[in-house]
């Protein structure tokens, strides 16, 4: 697709654009009170997926070619609902670029693909202390889960 130059638009994230989502990712993490930055694991986490379209996607909200916002749809299978399922991993705007709508279109597009692929259902984590999020979340029709998410971490070798 051609876009104007000065043009927003959002399009599936690549290979090419490892570095910049990576850099959005710590960013991100550096906000959360469960996470601590790791740019390798930031980066190698993003190429998972982007080296294997079948684990999910990545769109990116692109102007001329700089990334100002990302969004990540991580693949699985509920036996509640029957059928696929996505889990919302990470959105986040570069801090330049917040306060303009970004976010809401990136979730937008998410949402619209995900219904298009006839997902089922979209799941997502936010920070219990973060209202501004939980708002912007729920403004777009996603409600609070009677769920408590609960985590165990794991050092699997093949991090390394």
């Amino acid at each position: 697709m051609n876009f104007p130059t000065d043009e927003p638009h959002i399009e599936q994230g690549t290979i090419e654009d490892l570095e910049q989502m990576t850099d959005l990712l710590v960013d991100l993490f550096t906000q959360e009170a469960d996470f601590t930055p790791d740019r390798s694991k930031q980066m190698r986490g993003l190429r998972l997926i982007l080296e294997q379209p079948s684990r999910g996607r990545i769109f990116v909200l692109r102007k001329n070619g700089l990334i100002l916002g990302m969004i990540n749809l991580l693949f699985t299978i509920s036996t509640a609902e029957g059928g696929f399922v996505i889990l919302l991993e990470d959105v986040i705007i570069h801090g330049d670029h917040r306060g303009q709508g970004y976010g809401g279109k990136l979730l937008r597009h998410a949402i619209d693909y995900a219904e298009k692929k006839d997902f089922c259902r979209i799941t997502l984590l936010t920070d219990r202390i973060n209202e501004e999020g939980k708002q912007f979340f729920k403004a777009h029709g996603f409600v609070e889960s009677a769920m408590i998410p609960m985590r165990k971490i794991l050092s699997p070798s093949s991090a390394e």
